[in-house]
């Protein structure tokens, strides 16, 4: 089971459909059992035969084998934090951009630890199995869950067999390639071209994405 911490949100909340579409058990965590529940039923109206439900964050924690974060960036340090002890080692992904929205648009919010996902991963610990993923996906693609999505993911950190499952989930989303994109440091930069893709998107009324060329996978 999937468990999305935030995913009442859009991004979360497309995922989710996502998922629950390609067969994945999700259950959606938020700090209000009603919202999450509500947000349950958005994915089970856009995908009838969904295996779905919502918790609160504690609750989804604990029933799920990977925890996506996808809360905003300015609640990820205490939600993490208050989550930890139930993350433990289970695999994680944080698809965090720490970004803001002002005058001239969106623009990226400098993170001291480097990266939204470095963040995690220090208040995790060193053992935690913490990879960076799926930010660069627009949340209203992702809910045309009938239609494919023309991207890429770019997977960064956590050890081989984490970044493989992680590739192998981003496969599962009809559209989608899973590209290994080295170590968690690199995290920072994917967070920033998503920050630069939302400014294209608003510019050209658009909903733009990431594809990586001149590779060859097996």
């Amino acid at each position: 089971m999937i468990a999305i911490i935030g995913g009442t949100g859009d991004e979360g909340l497309g995922l989710a459909m996502r998922f629950a579409a390609a067969g994945e058990a999700v259950v959606i965590g938020s700090r209000s059992h009603e919202r999450a529940a509500a947000a349950a039923e958005k994915v089970r109206q856009a995908v009838p035969d969904a295996r779905v439900e919502g918790a609160e964050n504690p609750e989804a924690v604990r029933r799920a084998e990977t925890v996506i974060i996808a809360v905003p960036y300015s609640g990820q340090r205490d939600t993490v934090t208050a989550l930890k002890d139930l993350i433990g080692t289970k695999l994680t992904i944080n698809i965090v951009v720490p970004m803001e929205f002002g005058q001239g648009g969106a623009r990226a919010v400098a993170v001291e630890e480097g990266s939204a996902a470095e963040q995690t991963k220090a208040i995790l610990g060193p053992d935690s199995r913490l990879v960076s993923a799926f930010h660069n996906l627009s949340s209203h693609e992702l809910m045309a869950v009938g239609k494919p999505l023309d991207c890429d993911v770019l997977v960064c950190g956590g050890d081989t067999e984490s970044r493989k499952q992680v590739l192998d989930l981003a496969a599962r989303l009809p559209g989608c390639r899973g590209i290994d994109a080295g170590p968690l440091r690199n995290s920072r930069y994917i967070e920033d071209i998503t920050v630069l893709l939302v400014g294209i998107n608003r510019r050209y009324k658009t909903q733009s994405g990431v594809r990586i060329v001149g590779l060859s996978q097996d």
